[in-house]
């Protein structure tokens, strides 16, 4: 059996819609709440609208039709209501996360920055043009005169070498009890490199 045109469809919805749709309001606001109520009803006449083709031939069994899919439709809402409210729940019990006080800033920008200037000229030159001029490898290798693999690889060494600098910098001791925490650059004080690096 084919279904019936989309005008005669139309005018079948537009006569459901009229006849159930106060029933089915109430049947939904003695559920949920008056707010949610009109979201859940207008839910139910959605789904009823693609489902014509299964809508029963009398009126009752319609209404009582209806009343099933609203009920569905008011379960799918409380679900939905609920996996809203744990994650709300899972989101304010994130600690927050730990900034930087202002003096381990300006202690990882000076500790950064002497790095900076004991390092390599070759070295300055490879990060910079990541850091500071943004270019890709490909890019990056045709300002040197090289290839991209040829940059990644000094790239590489250039981070290599900035990071035993970093690491020889906060020495013995560090993360030890009673002691200062290492404390992280660039990343993750969420603070471009460029500023870092100043």
């Amino acid at each position: 059996m084919s279904p019936p045109p989309v005008a005669d469809r139309a005018e079948r919805f537009r006569a459901l819609y009229q006849d159930t749709y106060a029933d089915v309001l109430r049947f939904v606001r003695r559920r949920t709440d008056e707010d949610r109520a009109e979201d859940v009803v207008h839910e139910a006449f959605v789904v009823a609208w693609r489902r014509m083709p299964d809508l029963p031939p009398s009126r009752d069994a319609q209404r009582a039709w209806l009343f099933g899919v609203a009920r569905g439709c008011l379960l799918n809402d409380r679900r939905a209501s609920t996996r809203r409210g744990a994650l709300g729940v899972r989101l304010a019990a994130q600690p927050e996360p730990l900034l930087p006080s202002p003096d381990e800033l300006t202690a990882a920008r000076s500790e950064l920055a002497t790095a900076w200037h004991r390092l390599a000229t070759d070295h300055q030159e490879v990060l910079s043009l990541l850091l500071w001029e943004d270019l890709t490898s490909a890019d990056a290798g045709r300002v040197l005169g090289i290839s991209a693999v040829a940059y990644r690889l000094r790239l590489y060494r250039a981070r290599a070498a900035l990071r035993r600098l970093l690491s020889a910098d906060e020495g013995p001791g560090v993360d030890g009890p009673g002691r200062r925490p290492a404390v992280p650059l660039a990343r993750s004080f969420d603070v471009p490199a460029q500023e870092v690096l100043r």
